[in-house]
């Protein structure tokens, strides 16, 4: 159960940060959720690419940990 709850966050992250990255590559002045950061149009491009691969690896072995532990 406890990998489930990790795997659904990081899908969570996944499509958040895919999302965001989409709507900022479409209007640069856009920053959504991140317009507090500092740093500008670079610096929210960068925090949501980050959080789609943290997203993606999260998801991932979190998968793998849950299938591994329901075959045993």
């Amino acid at each position: 159960m406890k990998y489930d709850a990790l795997q659904i966050l990081g899908v969570a992250l996944l499509v958040l940060g895919a999302q965001g990255a989409i709507r900022q590559l479409v209007d640069h002045g856009n920053a959504g959720l991140l317009a507090w950061l500092p740093g500008g149009f670079a610096a929210g491009i960068t925090v949501h690419v980050a959080a789609v691969v943290v997203g993606a690896v999260l998801a991932g072995w979190a998968r793998g940990r849950a299938k591994a532990g329901r075959k045993g």
